[in-house]
């Protein structure tokens, strides 16, 4: 990273990159998704939540699955590398990453949207809050296919307390966003990212993104980390219902075997992460 990058990132809450992984990792990655959906995990283990399955969900969702690399080696290659722990690190201003969260994203054609909504209204269990995300493309994005899209400077408005109703195919989904703007009195200058597949999109945990609907014949595949500092821990009272079950009874540490550290300036990661 950059200063120069850092202070655009710092300035528009995002970050777009044309080019961040080679071809021979995304088609690594683009195998994945069949069997990933089908509820084939390469390490035995299910994913934290798993929101469509084959056969079973409406086609017309977008299919997501949460901790990926959990489930997937694949997966977790990308999510946990070095590359990515350093890059959201620098720009959140850390002295460390860890993994809080990834997201397999998948969106075939004709899929409907995603609600607006801010990272960081989903990390209070996590002490201090706090996401940079870094958001891979594994195909070719354009705003017509439903790409992500971001609210320029929307991370200064303050953190939220709205959540979209429904985050998977909302009647409105740019709804809770037009009302965040109102609440700040801001206007809002949306952009959408379009790159090649490989691209990548780094944004700040609390700027107000979403995507529409894939209006195009191609499917929309992403992953996507969340990185919080590598010195968190849990919050004292603050609970999630899925990840607080990683909590360690009369402890705040978020164990490095659930939450991994991927990056640190003294060199340092966790012994579970992939090292080739």
């Amino acid at each position: 990273m950059t200063p120069e990058q850092i202070s655009d990132f710092e300035r528009d809450g995002f970050l777009i990159l044309p080019s961040f992984i080679d071809s021979q990792v995304i088609e690594k990655l683009q195998s994945r998704f069949d069997p990933m959906f089908r509820g084939e995990f390469d390490t035995g283990l299910y994913p934290d939540e798993w929101n469509w399955k084959e056969g079973r969900d409406d086609p017309t969702l977008t299919r997501q699955i949460c901790n990926g690399w959990k489930c997937d080696r694949t997966v977790a290659k990308t999510i946990l590398s070095a590359t990515v722990g350093e890059a959201c690190a620098k720009l959140g201003g850390w002295p460390g990453a860890r993994i809080a969260q990834d997201n397999v994203l998948w969106k075939p054609a004709g899929t409907k949207s995603l609600g607006y909504h801010q990272d960081d209204s989903y990390i209070l269990w996590v002490d201090p809050p706090g996401y940079v995300t870094c958001w891979i493309a594994l195909d070719d994005t354009s705003a017509a296919g439903g790409t992500v899209e971001y609210a320029r400077g929307s991370h200064k408005w303050g953190l939220s307390d709205m959540q979209p109703e429904y985050f998977h195919a909302p009647d409105d989904y740019q709804a809770t966003l037009r009302e965040a703007a109102k609440q700040a009195g801001a206007e809002i200058d949306l952009v959408s990212v379009e790159v090649p597949a490989g691209g990548c999109a780094f944004h700040h945990g609390r700027t107000w993104h979403g995507s529409g609907p894939n209006q195009r014949s191609q499917q929309r595949r992403a992953i996507i980390a969340h990185c919080v500092t590598s010195q968190s821990q849990f919050h004292p009272t603050n609970q999630s219902y899925i990840y607080s079950r990683y909590k360690k009874s009369n402890s705040l540490e978020m164990d490095e075997a659930f939450f991994p550290i991927t990056w640190t300036e003294q060199g340092y990661r966790s012994p579970i992460v992939p090292h080739s």
